[in-house]
């Protein structure tokens, strides 16, 4: 490396000044010091890097939406626990989740690539095993970000179906089929908005963000100021336990409450996988996994407090006729204009949480298809000359989530959808932390964010944790589940993993060899590789 080149990458790991990182000339120097880090871990700089360290921070933070998937899952904790499932079913599953975005932080800082999770565990498996570890973990992860693509905005379709229903007053009550012409219809629009240019999308952030946050201040303000009569006393609030699961033991009723803060805090890793486009990713990245953890668990908490405060009738919320109970919530508290006001809002919340899973989704598809790893990958790897975006890939995940769509017409099924997106972002998440805290120990070169001695006891509590929540996310919800009431997202999962494994063993295994690399430092060359690998052409390098 030239000793420029050194310089622009100290620059990259230095402080950046404000949201646009300085003036011009130090902007660019720090995106070609990102370019060089990139061509190290072997890829060729695709995209505009015109994500700023803010916009990084509201990406993350958005694409979790916070009172929007509060809304969405608020029923796991009132049949698992009433109160106090709302209050200590949110708070305890948030610290381990921390452990892992601490995890993630420091492999995202050391290796800021799109490929993320699947890089990552190609990285710090031994010699022998990357290819399989990377294959596995990519599969997880494309399977967990294409099933929350369609499970956001079937739930942003649900959620349109409660503002019509309650603006009827009940009049119009949509079945299944309308509901999913609603999620096809959302679907397409995201397609348009994912497809937009870098810039774009980084700008529209800092809307979703401010949406976000004001929307979700509202709502808890709304909760504590206009419940009246209905508030319940502080120690009702919080210690009052109701098990309406129907397990007689009600520490088991009580662990199936943490299904809504894990399906809540998902997509944070999210940040690596855009941290092709942003402007000192090596730091950016890692500081917006945490922020957006952080600030997400912190206001979901005090969400779930303030509508602990506001239920009067944990049963009556649990019978609703609405798709959602916390609809009926804000219902009772503020009456037909007030929820129809604060639900607007939310609506707003989910559908820009969709679009910038859809983004995360696509980035994901784009650089599994980047390393030869998705049939088509010649497709779904390619970027638009104009947008420089993966449109393709948009595309493929939006189509790919209509299909997973379908599963809406069975309650159950899409249930089921929600906790395989879970569980399969998860395993993705925690096996590049088993890997570096045990073949990787010595593996991994820190970036400007690290851990320390600490990985390694921080490491050990997210795989136990990830261990232990998936066990619990393929149980049934009640003793003696029927048919109707059976939790598939054993059967999705398998699905997959049966798919992965034998596409592996017949055919991935004999070609399959890992991320593949499109820079040779050596000379500076590009390579440019057909579905198994074989180089098809050679470029120069440019740095964007």
């Amino acid at each position: 490396m030239s000793a420029d080149e050194k310089r622009a990458v100290k620059t990259s790991t230095g402080t950046a000044h404000g949201p646009g990182y300085g003036d011009d000339e130090s902007l660019n120097a720090i995106r070609h010091a990102d370019d060089v880090l990139l061509a190290k871990l072997g890829y060729k700089s695709e995209f505009r890097r015109e994500f700023s360290l803010v916009e990084t921070i509201a990406f993350a933070f958005s694409i979790m939406g916070v009172v929007a998937s509060v809304s969405s899952t608020m029923s796991f904790p009132l049949v698992s626990g009433g109160h106090v499932g709302m209050v200590f079913g949110w708070l305890i599953p948030c610290f381990f989740v921390m452990t892992i975005a601490a995890s993630l932080a420091e492999l995202t800082s050391a290796m800021p690539t799109s490929a993320g999770l699947y890089y990552f565990s190609a990285k710090l498996a031994p010699p022998r095993w990357a290819p399989l570890a990377s294959w596995i973990t990519g599969w997880a992860n494309v399977t967990g970000q294409v099933a929350l693509v369609c499970s956001i905005d079937f739930t942003c379709a649900q959620m349109i179906v409660t503002a019509l229903n309650v603006g009827s007053d009940g009049a119009i009550n949509l079945g299944a089929g309308p509901t999913f012409g609603i999620l096809l219809a959302i679907l397409f629009t995201h397609g348009i908005v994912c497809s937009a240019a870098t810039a774009v999308i980084a700008r529209l952030n800092i809307f979703y963000v401010i949406v976000n946050i004001g929307t979700t201040i509202a709502a808890i303000v709304v909760l504590l100021a206009c419940s009246g009569d209905q508030r319940v006393s502080t120690d009702t609030a919080f210690t009052m336990f109701e098990n309406n699961t129907g397990w007689s033991n009600n520490g088991w009723a009580f662990l199936l409450a943490f299904t809504s803060p894990m399906w809540t805090l998902t997509g944070y890793d999210s940040a690596a996988h855009i941290s092709e486009e942003t402007a000192n990713a090596a730091r950016a990245a890692p500081i917006a996994i945490l922020v957006g953890v952080g600030a997400t668990a912190s206001l979901g908490w005090l969400l779930f407090i303030a509508a602990s405060f506001a239920t009067a009738s944990v049963s009556q919320l649990l019978g609703t006729d609405l798709p959602l109970p916390m609809g009926q919530l804000f219902l009772n508290v503020l009456g037909k204009q007030g929820m129809l006001a604060i639900w607007s809002l939310i609506i707003v919340v989910q559908y820009v949480t969709g679009a910038a899973q859809g983004v995360d989704a696509s980035r994901v598809v784009f650089a599994f298809a980047r390393d030869n790893a998705l049939p088509g990958s010649r497709w779904w790897k390619k970027m638009h000359p104009w947008t420089r975006t993966p449109v393709n890939a948009v595309w493929l995940v939006m189509a790919l989530s209509g299909i997973c769509g379908f599963l809406g017409f069975s309650e159950t099924a899409l249930s089921s959808l929600a906790g395989a997106s879970v569980i399969g972002l998860y395993v993705s998440y925690v096996t590049p932390i088993f890997l570096r805290i045990t073949s990787g120990r010595t593996r991994l070169h820190p970036g400007p964010f690290t851990l320390g001695k600490w990985y390694m006891p921080i490491g050990i509590v997210a795989v136990s944790w990830v261990s232990f929540i998936v066990v619990l996310l393929v149980f049934p919800p009640e003793v003696h589940p029927t048919a109707d009431t059976m939790n598939y997202t054993v059967v999705i999962i398998m699905s997959v993993f049966i798919f992965a494994s034998l596409s592996w063993v017949i055919s991935a295994r004999k070609w399959f060899k890992g991320p593949v690399k499109t820079v040779e430092d050596r000379d500076g060359i590009v390579g440019e590789f057909d579905e198994k690998g074989a180089r098809v052409e050679e470029k120069s390098v440019e740095s964007h």
